[in-house]
């Protein structure tokens, strides 16, 4: 990948709201006597190798191999529970749409973020506050935030990247993600409440990978710090909102928070939902935003009628998803025994996917290795569940189209107020460990665009 995917790769895969932790070996038994177990697996092995390869970014070859060797339906071990590998289109669809499997979260996760987070709850409990958060992330909703998203991009730019001749591009993101989250969704000032907020987030993005083992010093004892931390922080927030709901000085409208207590949300389900080719850029991209940008008065807001025009720096941000997943692999869970291509899958096992061994299938996306948004172009020539990055079917994530605003907000103010280049000390390292990350950051040489 060259350094233009790579820095719209760094932007975009900050916006998943995701994380969990893959362990995999093994080959999944059929229902009748079926396949038997591979003896060279040995789970040890395959779990420092996998990590190995996560830190490398490599991970994707490990998996190749493994569906090489067992199949797109194999037997895997995760810290010691038995979990199913599933690949393909036909595999995503199961896993997002079949009421047999349910979102799981590793115990490690469920002590850090809540056990009452939208992933983990199931039936009528999920549609609740599915609804609730969909009320603020629909796209008549997302509309009236494309003013605020605006106001925090420049003021972002102008803090992090105006007078500076280096930036490294994903931390600078991953903020600008949070302060816009806080601002157009959460109502939350500048203040120093946010900034609290941020570096425990941060803290807990660290553990992620964490051997969860609570003792003194460790990476996840600071982590179940953070943890406690950020929920002292966000319940002073509650209590804000619930007096202000009270005295009549803001309605259920103004934020997910205020709706959510107005709704009778209990105080945890609101804590622990709290918690996203070279030619291409130069001709394409840089094309479009600068026209857009020839559109507006000096120091005028982008619209809603703006982003509509950019299709193509859309497409281009698909691509980047496509190529690099913000998110290694899903995990599900099964609540009854359930067959999936000739196979038991018995209740209580783990169901595992990765989107990247989809989204580079040859015979799905030809030369996957290619940087080429014209392949989302025409969405509906996309096969149903050939790409998932925001998930699909029920589980489909509701801050899709939040995420394509403010991507394509911040998009626009990067290229037309900014030329760059890879940094000369950008070594190009890739990781995948916790999560997708330049290793430096992605640091990059900006120069302004002289207006």
């Amino acid at each position: 990948m060259d350094a233009t995917p790579a820095m719209l790769a760094a932007a975009v895969a900050v916006l998943a709201v995701v994380a969990s932790l893959p362990v995999l070996r093994r080959l999944l038994s059929a229902s009748a006597g079926g396949k038997k177990t591979n003896p060279h697996c040995h789970p040890a092995h395959l779990t420092l190798s996998l990590v190995r390869a996560l830190r490398a970014n490599t991970a994707d070859d490990w998996l190749r191999r493994c569906v090489a060797a067992y199949g797109p339906v194999s037997r895997l071990s995760l810290f010691g529970c038995p979990a199913a590998f599933l690949v393909g289109p036909a595999a995503d669809k199961f896993i997002f749409a079949s009421a047999a499997v349910t979102a799981k979260t590793p115990e490690s996760l469920a002590r850090m973020f809540g056990r009452r987070t939208i992933r983990e709850l199931v039936g009528d409990e999920h549609r609740r506050v599915w609804a609730m958060m969909v009320q603020f992330l629909r796209v008549d909703a997302v509309k009236r935030y494309v003013a605020s998203m605006d106001d925090e991009v420049r003021r972002h730019l102008d803090a992090e990247w105006r007078g500076r001749g280096t930036v490294a591009v994903m931390p600078s993101m991953k903020l600008l993600t949070f302060d816009v989250m806080c601002t157009a969704i959460f109502g939350l000032g500048r203040d120093a409440a946010r900034l609290e907020l941020w570096t425990e987030f941060q803290q807990l993005v660290r553990g992620i990978w964490a051997v969860p083992v609570n003792l003194p010093f460790t990476t996840y004892s600071r982590c179940l710090a953070a943890s406690r931390r950020r929920r002292h922080a966000v319940a002073g927030v509650i209590q804000e909102r619930r007096a202000k709901l009270e005295r009549g000085d803001c309605s259920p409208t103004s934020d997910v928070v205020t709706h959510m207590l107005a709704e009778g949300l209990p105080d945890e389900e609101i804590i622990d939902n709290l918690e996203a080719d070279k030619d291409a850029y130069d001709k394409k991209v840089v094309q479009e935003q600068e026209e857009i940008a020839r559109s507006k008065a000096p120091g005028e807001a982008l619209s809603w009628d703006d982003l509509v025009r950019m299709r193509y720096t859309w497409a281009a941000a698909m691509e980047t998803l496509r190529m690099v997943p913000p998110v290694f692999h899903t995990m599900r869970k099964t609540v009854v025994d359930v067959e999936y291509g000739g196979y038991l899958i018995p209740k209580g096992w783990q169901v595992i996917h990765a989107a990247s061994m989809t989204q580079w299938d040859p015979a799905i996306f030809p030369e996957p290795g290619r940087f080429d948004p014209a392949r989302f172009e025409n969405p509906s020539a996309v096969p149903p569940f050939a790409f998932v990055p925001f998930g699909g079917g029920a589980r489909v994530c509701p801050g899709n189209e939040f995420a394509r605003v403010e991507t394509l907000v911040a998009v626009h103010y990067i290229v037309t107020r900014f030329r760059w280049k890879l940094a000369a000390g950008c070594d190009r390292s890739f990781s995948r460990f916790p999560l997708p990350y330049p290793s430096q950051g992605l640091l990059i040489d900006i120069e302004p665009i002289q207006k």
